[in-house]
Formats: C-alpha cells, structure tokens, sequence
C-alpha cells in the first residue's frame, strides 16, 4: 500500500475567548508545541496557519490530504484532546476520500466538526 499524505494544520492564534495578555502562548500555539512531541503516523504532517477563523469554539485543527474532503474541528484543549487528535488523523489517513464514517470518529470529532469541505477536484462532477 502506498504512503498516503496527510497534513494536520493547527490554528496557532486560537486564544478560548483569553485575552492578549492572559498568557503569553496561546491555547492554539500551545496545542501545536504538544503535537509536536507526539508521535505521529508516517506521512502525516503537522503545519502551523495563523488563523481558520473559528476564534470563539476553542483551539481548531484542519485535516486534508490530496484528493480527500477537508474536515475542520474546534472545541479542542491543548493538552487533554492530544490521544483524540491522534486517533483521528490516523482514521482519516486510512480511508481513500477522507470521509471516517461518524460512528468510527473519536467522539470529540462527532460534535465538533465546524466544516467539511470538498477536495479541489471531486470525481464524477
């Protein structure tokens, strides 16, 4: 089986509603530092955007790879959802399209997925 490419983009400007001066690193910026010290499948990689606009529902997280649907999650702690983030990707990375079916999602994915967006080129249109 062929390596499939997987990213995992983490908000680092997600701040849970805190104030600038509430604490120096970011709740989003803290979740990428945990990440990183976590061991991720093969071939998935872990990029750090400024921003996936979903500022008020926590730290926010997006999976895609070529050719899969794009889920964003929110609602995530940076520390206490870790084993959760992990699971998930590793499911996502296992299917062809992206698409986990719900009931084989990490709880925490089942409720708070904020878009599912559709690769850039979808077969059959």
């Amino acid at each position: 089986m062929t390596e499939r490419r997987v990213e995992i983009l983490v908000c680092t400007k997600c701040r849970r509603g805190q104030s600038d001066d509430a604490n120096p690193v970011r709740p989003g910026r803290q979740l990428l530092q945990q990440l990183s010290s976590q061991p991720l499948p093969a071939g998935v990689t872990l990029r750090d955007v400024t921003c996936l606009s979903n500022c008020s529902n926590g730290c926010s997280i997006a999976l895609r790879g070529p050719g899969r649907w794009t889920y964003v999650y929110g609602n995530l702690h940076e520390v206490s959802h870790l084993d959760a983030i992990i699971e998930g990707v590793t499911k996502y990375q296992a299917t062809q399209d992206g698409v986990v079916p719900w009931r084989e999602r990490p709880e925490h994915f089942r409720k708070n997925c904020i878009a599912r967006i559709p690769p850039l080129e979808i077969p059959n249109a």
